[in-house]
């Protein structure tokens, strides 16, 4: 592919889980600084040079959707989200595809503290040509957003369960990985306790 056809890159959010190890509740709907964990994601989304974003909603996608209100983004809810994430994959590949998108940059609802540089640097690696799939390493491990170009779709389509593009990431000839200063990209909130350690660190940067 040429990298003249390396134009359109979009992001897709990861919104529809069910949060079943954070305690109190849906994680994406816990706060940080007064904003919910998946506004946090959505907003760096929408503030970077992603030419579009759609967000994957499925548990609760009433009071998610809420919180994502007046951020320039599209949404699509998958009523299949109880059968992993891949299920949500599948829906942000049926929107790329349909919106024409080169490539897609697949953003976790709750991983807020992924910098915007960070995607920055993936959309610039993709579009230099040298890599049809691209991922952030910190320390020496690799992490998430990761970017998939078009040629990518149907296989990630095809996945199941909560599995997504890690085989591909892993054995594709043309995968990379480049190295960030954004410990963001290995900070999931799966419990309260990672809400309150990673709120606290970040607080400190």
């Amino acid at each position: 592919m040429n990298t003249a056809d390396r134009t359109t890159v979009g992001g897709v959010i990861l919104a529809a889980g069910q949060s079943s190890r954070y305690e109190s509740g849906n994680k994406l709907l816990a706060t940080i600084d007064g904003k919910a964990v998946v506004r946090h994601v959505a907003e760096t989304a929408c503030e970077s040079s992603l030419s579009e974003t759609v967000a994957v909603l499925g548990y609760e996608s009433v009071a998610v959707a809420e919180t994502l209100a007046g951020l320039a983004l599209e949404e699509r809810d998958n009523d299949e989200y109880a059968a992993g994430q891949s299920t949500s994959v599948r829906h942000g590949v049926d929107y790329a595809q349909e919106s024409g998108w080169d490539a897609a940059l697949f953003l976790l609802g709750d991983m807020p503290f992924v910098r915007p540089g960070t995607i920055e640097r993936l959309i610039d690696t993709y579009r230099s040509g040298t890599a049809t799939i691209v991922a952030p390493g910190h320390d020496g491990q690799r992490g998430n957003p990761v970017l998939f170009d078009s040629r990518h779709f149907e296989t990630l389509a095809s996945v199941s369960g909560d599995r997504g593009g890690r085989e591909l990431i892993e054995t594709h000839d043309g995968a990379a990985v480049i190295e960030v200063a954004d410990p963001g990209i290995h900070r999931d909130i799966d419990t309260e306790s990672d809400l309150e350690e990673f709120s606290d660190r970040h607080s400190g940067l």
